[in-house]
């Protein structure tokens, strides 16, 4: 590929009058088109690696004896006594590194050179060819002899010129591209408990030594490239049939321009997410937080963290802001499908993952900014709508985990009180300020996933409690949905199936005390929902692990009745309930609703499933353990200790009715069998640990609760 670059018919001139068309048909036998052969070169090699890497695993020793070893040529430097070697400072130069004397010692033997290995070549030729006139860049002006010059694409960050798009020199772009991310992506191929200590080399290579120029040159290219793509429809009539409802099941071509700004994102995001071996983030003290890129360890996340200047920031917002607008429409179409969905929606994502991580001044610019908040509506409706997509979790987590980052910021707080500007999705807009959107939405995301996005759980809930002190106004809808998600996370089937649930408990108290501490009067709504449940506050400062389990048990028994009940219903014969009375119809529909009704501590019923697939896996061994006959339902589950009932009632009770207090017996095996999630058993001693960690601490009450108390 070097010898096809180097010769001076590459790339081959694409002149577009019909003289020209026409005298390439004529002259086809008998030139060469290099443009073509080095298109061949590369799709050739980015099949043939994919074969080596695997066929290597974790292992290289072919990769780092063909691919990697360099040559040694001999050279003589008599002549080179007389140059001057050049001398420039970069941001990470030392300033007491010590120059040498460049000029050859008496007696000295011919310096043995060392030729770069055949990946670094390929990595230089791939550089070249992204920034090669004729083949990814506008032809040069008569006059100019270079072949190859390192600019920047598109306007944006770094550039204010726009070189235009092409079809041709984007699908070029594309070529050189794939080969780059395949061999960026060598770190596929090992194994997880890998990644950290076996870093690749094309991926060390490209973070670490590569020229700053080269590395600033394809930053902002791929950067301008990818914050273009909102709003560039080529006025062509591909172009504006690309507006019609249902044209990408018409028009099944491929989009060139999508397929660039994809693996532009993509190639983006390889190399700032690269952190292996030596490419790990500096630290200079003992805090791993305090991390940061230099431009030694990963040259491409350095120089995104020292973006600073407000028109960059400006145009990256812009630019992502207007990928998630277009996704959006397609979300909120009239007609289900009628567009196609953003093909680079995930990239995006990752990428302003990475943007808010590394660059904490774009973060708080972001936040500071009237988009800041429709951003985070976005993200929550994109959450919203991929969440019953199991091939999207993670991307969930990652959606939670920026939501979550973002509230830490005190500016994110300050805009809850304003409403979302954005278009939203209708079916996923509420009413009220930016505050009642984001409870509505992570009530939504944790009431309608039962229990399959649990690992989402925690970031949101942490996100709802950084919020909390900025919360005014909340509407009756978004205070009730604070309620239930309180009393959800605190209903024992839920509590006790996982060692990490109590947390969520823990997160929600604090959404609470930090609306009571801050804004007190400006949430009537919540204080009178917080009232109106006391109950299920008293019942968690009073709770124990024999009460748990008799509830989950209870809750067990009448979800296997109600299953007999419906399976006899479908058994019943067809006129056997015919010839009922209207009253006797109704008493037979009020007692059938009475004894399948669930206790009051799951307020989402169907909705937010509560129990794990472990515990309905194991109710056949737990009814073998505990028959039905054997196991006594406690009147009022939410009481410790029932009244005593008269002597006429006890004489008619079984005797076995007293084994369902013996807490030492059935119900420790009634924990073990089906409440613990992962092997996990709740013990007394985990639950008398826990509860003091819940209940709030005996300081005296604010100054703004007692005048309030005092009306």
């Amino acid at each position: 590929m070097n010898t096809l670059m180097s010769d001076h018919t590459f790339p081959t001139s694409q002149n577009a009058s019909v003289a020209a068309l026409a005298s390439s048909f004529m002259q086809a036998g008998t030139e060469r088109n290099t443009t073509k052969e080095v298109l061949n070169c590369l799709r050739i090699l980015g099949r043939v690696f994919p074969v080596i890497f695997d066929l290597e695993g974790e292992g290289s020793a072919f990769e780092t004896e063909v691919l990697w070893t360099r040559g040694e040529s001999v050279e003589d430097i008599v002549g080179t006594a007389s140059e001057t070697p050049q001398f420039v400072i970069d941001d990470e130069d030392d300033s007491d590194v010590e120059t040498k004397d460049a000029s050859p010692r008496p007696g000295s033997k011919p310096s043995k050179k060392q030729l770069p290995s055949l990946a670094e070549k390929l990595f230089t030729s791939l550089l070249d060819l992204l920034f090669c006139y004729g083949f990814t860049l506008p032809a040069k002006q008569p006059g100019d002899h270079h072949k190859f010059n390192h600019v920047i694409w598109e306007k944006g960050v770094g550039s204010t010129t726009d070189g235009g798009p092409n079809q041709a020199y984007d699908n070029n772009k594309i070529e050189v591209l794939r080969l780059l991310l395949v061999l960026l992506s060598r770190q596929i191929y090992v194994s997880p408990g890998s990644l950290l200590s076996k870093p690749s080399l094309y991926s060390l290579h490209a973070v670490q030594n590569l020229p700053r120029r080269d590395v600033l040159t394809v930053l902002c290219s791929l950067l301008n490239t990818a914050m273009n793509s909102p709003g560039v429809t080529p006025m062509t009539l591909g172009g504006m049939a690309g507006k019609l409802p249902y044209n990408h099941l018409v028009f099944k071509g491929d989009d060139l321009r999508s397929n660039l700004v994809g693996l532009c994102l993509q190639v983006l995001v390889v190399l700032l997410d690269f952190q292996s071996g030596s490419a790990r983030d500096g630290s200079t003290s003992n805090d791993e937080s305090l991390a940061a890129p230099t431009a030694r360890t990963n040259a491409f996340r350095y120089f995104l963290m020292k973006l600073h200047r407000t028109q960059d920031f400006t145009f990256v917002l812009n630019g992502i802001t207007g990928i998630f607008e277009e996704q959006m429409a397609t979300m909120n179409m009239l007609l289900p499908g009628a567009r196609k969905s953003i093909p680079y929606i995930n990239e995006t994502v990752l990428f302003f993952w990475k943007m808010i991580e590394l660059n904490k001044k774009f973060r708080a610019f972001l936040l500071e900014s009237e988009k800041g908040m429709d951003l985070v509506g976005y993200l929550l409706c994109y959450t919203l709508e991929i969440k019953d997509k199991p091939q999207q979790h993670g991307l969930c987590r990652a959606l939670s985990y920026i939501v979550q980052t973002l509230s830490a910021e005190p500016s994110f707080g300050a805009r809850l009180s304003r409403p979302v500007k954005a278009q939203l999705p209708a079916k996923w807009n509420a009413p009220g300020t930016a505050a009642d959107f984001l409870i509505n939405a992570i009530y939504a995301i944790v009431a309608t996933t039962s229990g399959a996005l649990n690992s989402l759980y925690p970031a949101l809930v942490i996100a709802l409690s950084n919020s909390a002190p900025y919360f005014q106004n909340l509407t009756v809808t978004a205070s009730a949905r604070l309620i239930q998600l309180f009393a959800s996370f605190s209903n024992p089937m839920f509590l006790l199936s996982d060692e990490g649930h109590p947390r969520l408990l823990f997160f929600m108290l604090e959404v609470f005390n930090g609306v009571i501490l801050h804004n007190l009067k400006a949430n009537p709504n919540l204080i009178y929902g917080i009232i109106s449940s006391h109950k299920t506050f008293e019942d968690l400062g009073t709770f124990t692990l024999s009460r748990g389990l008799r509830e989950i048990r209870r809750m067990q028994l009448a979800k296997e009745e109600q299953a007999r009940k419906i399976d006899a219903k479908g058994k019943r014969p067809m006129g056997s309930g015919e010839n009922l009375q209207p009253h006797e119809e109704k008493a037979k529909l009020l007692r059938s609703e009475s004894e399948s009704t669930l206790p009051e501590g799951a307020p989402l019923e169907s909705t937010l499933s509560l129990e794990d697939e472990g515990a309905t896996s194991q109710e056949p061994e737990i009814s073998t353990v505990l028959p039905a006959a054997q196991m006594s339902v406690p009147a009022s589950p939410t009481s410790e200790s029932a009244p005593l009932a008269s002597e006429k009632a006890r004489g008619k009770m079984k005797a076995r009715r007293s084994h369902s207090l013996d807490v030492n017996g059935p119900l420790d095996r009634v924990a073990a069998a089906g409440v613990g999630r992962n092997g996990f058993v709740p013990t007394q001693e985990w639950v008398c640990s826990l509860i003091p960690r819940l209940n709030p601490s005996h300081d005296p009450p604010s100054d703004q609760v007692t005048s309030w108390q005092q009306g």
